[in-house]
């Protein structure tokens, strides 16, 4: 298991003495069509092998109904990953897609239509982003609680930046659509 670097202490590139501050990140896992915990898996494995990332803790997986999709969709399986990163937000962006793409995602205008997999920067430290393919914190983060209900498992007292304390904005959500799923884990290495 990799070691998580001080996040007091700015990393500096070897070659070119640029420093990167270490930033703290949750990210969102979700699959609700194929090998749905593998899938998961393979994202969680696929961002433990990208250089300069640090898997700090993953949560359980919930099962969730989906919200907002189509009808007939499947249920899907969630769960959040916190790591620690000196990569730039827009470089941890492309990451997750590439991630997303090599488990077979396939992105259609039918919004919120199923799919392998799914992996949703909800926190990129204190950075904040407006642009079209990158919104920093994720903008719909606060309506969710298949994110904050794993979120919360790990960090009961984290604050989801412009929104407010997790533990609150759960209080205000319905979670009669999630369940912890105790007979499914996934492996953090």
């Amino acid at each position: 298991m990799t070691e998580t670097p001080n996040p007091n202490v700015p990393d500096t590139d070897a070659l070119t003495g640029e420093m990167h501050p270490i930033r703290r990140c949750v990210l969102a896992l979700g699959s609700n069509l194929g090998e749905r915990l593998a899938s998961l898996q393979g994202a969680l494995d696929s961002l433990a092998d990208t250089p300069d990332v640090w898997v700090t803790s993953v949560s359980g997986v919930y099962e969730t109904e989906p919200v907002g999709a189509p009808e007939g969709s499947g249920p899907f399986l969630n769960a959040v990953v916190l790591i620690d990163t000196t990569l730039p937000a827009a470089r941890l962006m492309d990451r997750a897609r590439a991630i997303e793409d090599a488990f077979g995602r396939e992105r259609t205008e039918i919004k919120n239509a199923p799919r392998t997999l799914d992996v949703d920067l909800i926190v990129v430290g204190d950075r904040r982003s407006d642009k079209d393919w990158l919104k920093l914190p994720h903008p719909r983060a606060q309506e969710r609680a298949f994110v904050l209900r794993p979120w919360h498992d790990l960090e009961p007292d984290a604050v989801l930046p412009d929104s407010g304390p997790i533990g609150k904005l759960l209080e205000d959500l319905d979670e009669s659509g999630l369940r912890l799923r105790d007979d499914l884990e996934l492996d953090a290495g």
